[in-house]
């Protein structure tokens, strides 16, 4: 039973209500596709603003253009991942919200040895003319377990996927 009653909401609090699902929504669709989904530009757009930053432990990327290849590349390293999430939290700044979550990526190497993280996921959201949309994640390593996979990395900067 809520604590709520939601007749008693205003037209603002409901309003913020429903941004704050969408934009925890992003993530939680970002990290389900990176497993099960196409990863190619019309994914990339649908989650990402055009100035967009990603950025993890071993990798950097700016702007849309290649963010797709930049995961297949950063993904394909791997035999299979899951990623699980808590919920985001959401703080709402009229078109601009801030996201945080934590993270445990579980990752099948070729080998079929697991390398595991637990991560500290922040993102910033812009409400653009086609709904919310990331324009920066990043994933701050807490924990890991297993080792990574030795070949390469995934690339350091958006110059070095083009």
């Amino acid at each position: 039973m809520s604590t709520v009653d939601a007749t008693s909401l205003t037209r603002e609090q409901l309003t913020a209500t429903v941004h704050r699902i969408e934009v925890a929504a992003l993530l939680d669709r970002y990290l389900i596709t990176l497993d099960t989904g196409q990863l190619d530009d019309a994914w990339a757009e649908s989650l990402f603003t055009a100035d967009a930053v990603v950025e993890f432990p071993v990798g950097r990327h700016e702007g849309i253009d290649r963010l797709a290849a930049f995961h297949r590349t950063a993904l394909a390293k791997f035999d299979r991942t899951q990623h699980l999430n808590s919920p985001a939290v959401v703080d709402l700044d009229g078109d601009r919200a801030v996201l945080r979550a934590n993270l445990t990526s579980t990752q099948v190497l070729p080998s079929q040895a697991l390398f595991v993280t637990g991560t500290l996921a922040h993102g910033e959201a812009a409400l653009t003319m086609r709904g919310w949309r990331l324009r920066a994640l990043s994933f701050r390593l807490i924990w890991k377990t297993g080792e990574p996979p030795r070949t390469g990395g995934a690339p350091r900067t958006d110059q070095a996927t083009r």
